[in-house]
């Protein structure tokens, strides 16, 4: 488990998987700029049979607040690029503005860049996402550019923003955070 001081980032448990299925399928919860599709609850209990959402592929955990209460999602997955992994995310309805995906993107960055080898840390968003870009931003990601015609989603074909944190910058950024935490 990932612990911070307003959430943790943990692997889904078999006392977790109906309400993550119920959360896959509720489309009040996937807010706008998330895909429409349904995902089968057999094949994603399948899924979770065989691999517990956990593969060289992909790594799917859940976020909750301090409270326990699960409020999104998180994970890693290979990239496009080599050397890299890409971190998607997804917070709940009425969970927002409460820091708790930025912290729980800080969480998996420092995760996979101490246990990992991977140089390239990847975000793609919605150019519209204000509130995913302001993540990136706060994580130390940098804005790279617009990938056009990137994603299908809710019938159109959409643009996506990219932003990358790479290992000599998370390294840098760390340390200061380090520095900063020795001088309060």
């Amino acid at each position: 488990m990932l612990k911070g001081a307003l959430c943790n980032v943990r692997h889904i448990t078999t006392v977790d998987l109906p309400t993550y299925i119920a959360l896959q399928n509720e489309l009040e919860n996937r807010g706008e700029y998330f895909s429409q599709q349904f995902h089968s609850p057999e094949a994603l209990r399948r899924e979770f049979a065989a691999t517990g959402f956990v593969t060289d592929d992909r790594e799917m955990m859940l976020v909750e607040d301090k409270t326990g209460a699960i409020v999104g999602s998180i994970s890693h997955f290979k990239s496009r690029t080599p050397l890299a992994r890409e971190i998607g995310y997804r917070l709940l309805a009425g969970s927002g503005g409460r820091g708790i995906m930025t912290e729980a993107t800080r969480l998996m960055s420092d995760y996979l860049f101490r246990a990992y080898q991977y140089n390239r840390l990847e975000l793609l968003m919605n150019p519209l996402n204000i509130a995913s870009e302001r993540i990136a931003q706060k994580c130390g990601y940098t804005y790279e550019g617009t990938l056009r015609g990137m994603f299908f989603t809710d019938g159109q074909v959409r643009d996506a923003k990219m932003y990358s944190l790479l290992r000599s910058e998370w390294e840098q950024w760390r340390g200061s955070d380090v520095s900063r935490e020795r001088h309060l």
